[in-house]
């Protein structure tokens, strides 16, 4: 039997305000050092070594070894950062005109310092909480390596841990050297990995990880790389990229053959999860933490934001560019009777499920020296 939104996400409507701002102000570690969650996996050996059973995973792990960057030699940590014009279009990219121009609003009455002040707000919030899933992603990728029966899937697995562990480090390096500091964890965020590490079931940490979280990752830091002429950040994104493009990639190959073999009710059990996923994901980027920042009314702010039209959300409609066409690469959109298809018209953001999956809108950019060759990994996706 499917289980209701108050049985998935603990509210009844996946809009409800009131909830929404109740988990935001629940951060009850928000000055701790370290976080605890319990992970119920059970590590599991292999004892067959046979490298290349899966011909894709095993091109993925090849690319992986010839694709490492080194974090404190490829990036000119010397270039001067002016934080105020790091990524510019903060008002046109979050708000739409009536937020602005309404009298009523809280934010009517700010002027050009107000929004440059935002704007670095903004920015310093957002590289935060990639720093923060970053993490997630370390530990998760980790758990895969121990929870994974295939070798191949092990292997890959290895290089991501040490991909995440480099961009944990440039995002800390960025937030602390450029931007002066960053913001805790968004508490969405930490309950969405929280979840994600304490499930026992090791494709749920694909799925949750790799489709998921990386999946708005990968969309949110090409659209942030767009928006960029910073040089630094701009590298940065740009070798991240590089890397996340492999780490769906990853996710999507592996569950393909998983869900192939899984039974209509555990599709069901994903395909919960995946909504339950998105709209953490989607409350995260409401950014309460910035609104708080200002002393504006954040209950306000959020009400505006879910309710502004469709065509004014390009920023958070945009991050799940890429999540919603690898859920139907998956067949997760229309399995059983289309209920995740049905539930992503419900949060308006099906319109993307015939956008190329993972990476593809990266094939015309310029490669760089020691990065993953894109229009190679979309051929071996694509090929799935």
């Amino acid at each position: 039997m499917a289980l209701t939104d108050r049985q998935i996400l603990d509210r009844d409507d996946p809009n409800d305000v009131d909830a929404i701002m109740e988990l935001a102000q629940f951060n009850d570690d928000v000055d701790s050092v370290i976080h605890t969650v319990t992970d119920n996996a059970d590590a599991i050996f292999t004892w067959n070594y046979d490298k290349g059973e899966r011909a894709r995973l095993d091109r993925l792990y090849e690319k992986a070894k010839t694709s490492q960057w080194n974090a404190t030699t490829d990036l000119d940590w010397s270039i001067e950062v002016d934080p105020y014009s790091a990524l510019e279009l903060q008002r046109e990219l979050l708000l739409n005109g009536d937020m602005v121009e309404d009298p009523t609003s809280p934010v009517a009455s700010w002027g050009d310092a107000e929004w440059r002040e935002f704007g670095v707000e903004s920015l310093r919030w957002r590289l935060s909480q990639f720093m923060h899933g970053e993490q997630g992603a370390l530990l998760c990728t980790a758990k895969i390596v121990e929870t994974v029966p295939w070798i191949d899937a092990k292997y890959y697995a290895a290089t991501q841990v040490v991909d995440e562990a480099r961009h944990v480090e440039v995002f800390a390096r960025y937030v602390d050297e450029k931007l002066g500091g960053g913001y805790p964890i968004n508490p969405h965020l930490r309950l969405l990995l929280d979840d994600i590490i304490n499930d026992s079931r090791w494709d749920m940490t694909y799925l949750g990880m790799q489709i998921m979280v990386e999946g708005l990752a990968l969309a949110a830091f090409g659209f942030m790389h767009e928006f960029t002429e910073e040089p630094l950040l701009k590298k940065l994104l740009r070798y991240v990229m590089s890397d996340e493009a492999r780490h769906v990639a990853f996710g999507v190959l592996s569950l393909q053959e998983v869900y192939a073999e899984m039974t209509g009710p555990e599709i069901r059990e994903r395909q919960e999860f995946a909504f339950e996923a998105a709209v953490r994901m989607r409350d995260r980027f409401l950014q309460q933490e910035v609104w708080e920042h200002f002393g504006v009314d954040t209950r306000e702010m959020v009400v505006r934001l879910l309710n502004a039209p469709e065509e004014a959300k390009v920023f958070q409609r945009m991050l799940f560019s890429k999540i919603v066409p690898n859920c139907r690469k998956l067949g997760l959109l229309d399995a059983g009777d289309g209920w995740l298809r049905q539930k992503f018209t419900e949060i308006g953001v099906i319109e993307f499920e015939h956008m190329p999956d993972t990476g593809a809108e990266f094939i015309d950019y310029d490669i760089e020296e020691g990065t993953i060759d894109q229009r190679d990994l979309h051929a071996e996706v694509g090929a799935g």
